[in-house]
Formats: C-alpha cells, structure tokens, sequence
C-alpha cells in the first residue's frame, strides 16, 4: 500500500494512499485526529473526499463526465432518461425486459395520495414551487413505510413529477392534471405541466426530446452541495424521503440548482436597460464593477462543460424547431458569441455553462422561470437515490460528523445579569 509521509510536531506520521479507477488520488486521513490530535481546515470541501463512489466520474481539466463509466456524450445521444435512473441507481444499463418492468412501475404509481392534494390548498398562490416540492417530498415519508426501500424509489421517482407539475398549477391557479398511463415519463411530465381540461393536448416531439436530454443531463454530478448534503442526512439513518427533501433545499440555492434562474434573471435586468449586452460585458470585465455575468464558467470544469456543448447544439435545434421570437433569447445569443470568441473570457475559462443553456432551453420550451430548479431536481433525483443507496447499502456507514477550528472568545466566566448591570453603571459613571 502506498502511503504519504506528514511532518508534525516533529513526528512523521504516515498516511494511507487511496487510488481511484482513474488514477485519482486521495491521502487517507481518517487517523489524523486520533494519532496527532489535528484536523483538516478545507472551507467548502474544496479539497476534501467525503466517501468512494462508483456512479459518477468527473475530470474537470479534461472536460469528462461519465454515468457509470459511460461517457454523457454517448448517453446522452442514445439513452432516455428511464434508461438512466435505471443505470444510476443499479450500476447497470436494463436488459429490455427490466427495461419494460421498471418504465412500467414508473408509470403505476405516479398517482398521489388523494389526500395529499389538501396539502396543496395550505400553500399560497405566491409560494415558490421548491417549497412545495421539498415539503411534499418530505410528507410521503407519513404515507410509506421506510422498509419498503425498492418500492420507495419508484414511488419517489414516479411521484416527483407529479408533485411537481401540481406545485406549478397551484401557482397559476388552473386545475390538477392526472398523470396517464399511455405517456412516457417526459410525455407525462409536460401533459401534466401545460394540459388543460377544456381542450386536448398533444406533447410536442420537439419538447419531448429537449425534456429528456435536460434531465439526462442533470442527473448526476458527483458530490456537489446538494448530493452532499442528501448523503450527510441519510448518514443518520433518516429515510429516502426526508434526505431527498433536504437534497431538494439544498439544490434551492442560487449559487446551486437555482443558477439557471438566475441566468435568465440577468437576462431580462438587460433587456430592461435597453437590451445593451456590451455595456454588461464591459462590466464584467471590470473587476471594481461587482457584476458578474451568470452561466458562464464553472467550479469544477476548467475546460468546456461537456453538458454545455450538448445543450448548445439542443438549444440551436429546439429554437430553429419552434421558431421562437424572445428577445431575451436574442441577448443570450449575443452573450454567447462574446464569450466564445473575446480573448478575456477564454483566456479565464468563463465558457457558457450548462445553467445557461439549460435556461435558455427551458424558457423556450414555455417552461416558467421558478419552475427551472423544480425541473433540476427532477432529472437529479436518480442521482441522489443512487448516491444515498450506494451510501447506506455500504457496511460500516458512519454518521457523518465534521469537525471544526474554533475562533471565538477564550473561557471566561459567566455573571448573573444583576452583576452585569452594576458593572455596566460603573462604566457609564
């Protein structure tokens, strides 16, 4: 076994190497407590491997992303999204018969409980659909045993895009629409998002397959803040539903799943100010300026996001397809070509990433601005299943329990309140 010599207090103390499939490397330090009494001090995790993973391979210098080993490039263009919540939670692509049975059970229990439909009558018109959809994920915990753990993530699956098409016919005030079991997965999501009772909808093919690319695409994405955090709650032993709630929270963000929104926020403060997109290139440029232009670079990826490139070209072909007139759309067009042609931006990385597109996309496809992070969290949800089974199916699976560097105030000594008042009269005097 390899191992890494650390230096301390005088002492060397050796530290067990861990070695990826690609030949990533991690410096086990998980008796660096108990034989140097020291931490780790890494803000935001930057630096630091919370757990082993066989789902999801990130290279952010090289621009790679692979679902179980298989590049996003080729999922992408082949698979449907069924395939992929398949491939992510079991480790493995489906045979057609499994194939069949799980788009199957996807499909028969997409239904809620009658009784959860009360639920939504509680909520304000104004409410944001992420507050629905975490709160009424967290609630199916109240109608579902824990132990039916197979069963639960179909129900978790199914059920989410029902919850989530409710969430956002609560907010425009129109009437439920039942999910059908003749539609697949994507066809039913839309029916239900933009159906209407008093007249037929037919799902558009074009919408259909931009649908099912965004949420491929967003499925998973190793261990961000959201996925984290669905694994540092599931750590507890709390139930599928309640880590995916606060997965869901945590997604909410606007440093997170809520960029997207964002970018398309950015987009209409231009179009207001007259729609001048140099002026705001030339203030992103400047650093004393405090403006930063949204969907372009990324944390991870110091290359081209490789789910960018693949919503691009979707995004080229779904606004050509519907022939879609937006002016916002024309200003993201322009932000577009500057990036990917000004010596500034490249030079620094600041490619369009997917928050962009994926924002781009979904406001053509008529999909409201506070229903882009809803539409994330759906396609992640196999992600996170994936993440929080692999996590309590592993034996030995600890609480998890950081540590912390303390800064505050010194010991002193406490004084009853009477004691303080006559100190304070003092000072004042």
């Amino acid at each position: 076994m390899s191992v890494a010599k650390l230096h301390l207090n005088g002492r060397d103390i050796e530290l067990p190497v861990t070695l990826g499939t690609e030949r990533e490397v991690g410096l086990d330090i998980g008796a660096l407590r108990s034989s140097t009494g020291a931490i780790t001090l890494d803000p935001g995790y930057g630096n630091t491997g919370a757990c082993t993973s066989a789902i999801t391979f990130i290279d952010g210098e090289r621009g790679i992303l692979r679902y179980r080993g298989y590049p996003i490039e080729e999922i992408a263009e082949g698979a449907s999204f069924v395939e992929v919540c398949f491939l992510l939670i079991y480790g493995r692509l489906p045979n057609r018969a499994e194939l069949d049975e799980f788009d199957e059970k996807l499909t028969y229990h997409s239904l809620i409980h009658e009784d959860m439909k009360k639920f939504f009558e509680g909520f304000p018109p104004s409410a944001h659909p992420m507050a629905i959809l975490s709160a009424m994920v967290a609630s199916l915990s109240a109608y579902y045993k824990q132990s039916d753990e197979d069963l639960n993530i179909i129900r978790l699956l199914s059920k989410a895009k029902t919850i989530a098409s409710f969430s956002y016919k609560k907010s425009v005030g129109q009437p439920f629409m039942y999910p059908r079991n003749d539609l697949s997965y994507t066809e039913n999501l839309l029916h239900m998002l933009f159906a209407v009772p008093a007249e037929p909808y037919q799902v558009p093919k074009v919408l259909d397959r931009a649908l099912n690319l965004l949420l491929i695409l967003h499925a998973d994405h190793e261990q961000n803040c959201s996925t984290s955090t669905v694994r540092m709650v599931g750590s507890s032993q709390a139930n599928l539903f309640a880590s995916i709630s606060a997965g869901i929270c945590a997604l909410w963000g606007p440093l997170h799943g809520g960029a997207n929104q964002r970018v398309i926020e950015m987009l209409e403060t231009i179009r207001q100010d007259g729609s001048d997109y140099q002026k705001y290139v030339r203030m992103a440029k400047d650093k004393d300026s405090g403006f930063r232009l949204m969907g372009f670079g990324h944390r991870v990826y110091k290359n081209f996001d490789p789910r960018a490139k693949i919503l691009k070209r979707a995004a080229d072909e779904v606004l050509t397809e519907l022939g879609v007139s937006d002016p916002l759309l024309d200003i993201a067009k322009n932000l577009e070509e500057v990036a990917l042609s000004d010596p500034f931006f490249i030079e620094r990385k600041l490619y369009p990433n997917v928050d962009f597109y994926s924002g781009i996309l979904y406001r053509a496809m008529g999909i409201p601005t506070e229903m882009f992070t809803v539409m994330f969290a759906l396609g992640r949800l196999p992600g996170w299943i994936a993440q929080w089974k692999e996590m309590t199916d592993e034996p030995g699976t600890r609480i998890a329990r950081p540590r912390q560097i303390y800064t505050g105030a010194p010991e002193r000594h406490f004084e009853p309140l009477a004691v303080r008042e006559k100190t304070a009269e003092l000072v004042l005097a």
